[in-house]
């Protein structure tokens, strides 16, 4: 996001990084995408690129999706269970993927 909004305003690294008082190399490790800055520091970057941060919450609603409670009561019981497996299959490669990443990043 910083990245993009540098490039945006027409910014290098270096000017933006006298914007902000830091080094063009601290500039360089937020724009990274495993990059997690605060919401203080990612609000004062895109502030010094002329951008604002904006959060805007979801509208209120009941908290239940009733339409996806009417898709799985229409499924067969072999069709959840595949589902389920489906799912399952997805998480636990979802956590070897994980588990890599932090032992690359050590």
């Amino acid at each position: 996001m910083i990245r993009e909004a540098r490039q945006v305003a027409g910014l290098t690294q270096s000017e933006l990084a006298e914007r902000l008082g830091i080094s063009q190399s601290a500039v360089a490790k937020l724009e990274r995408d495993r990059s997690n800055p605060t919401v203080e520091t990612l609000d004062r970057a895109l502030r010094a690129t002329g951008h604002r941060l904006q959060m805007i919450a979801p509208a209120w609603s009941e908290g239940v999706d009733v339409t996806l409670i009417r898709q799985q009561l229409s499924l067969s019981p072999a069709e959840r269970i595949k589902a389920f497996e489906r799912l399952y299959g997805d998480m636990h490669r979802l956590q070897i993927a994980a588990a890599r990443s932090r032992e690359r990043e050590a």
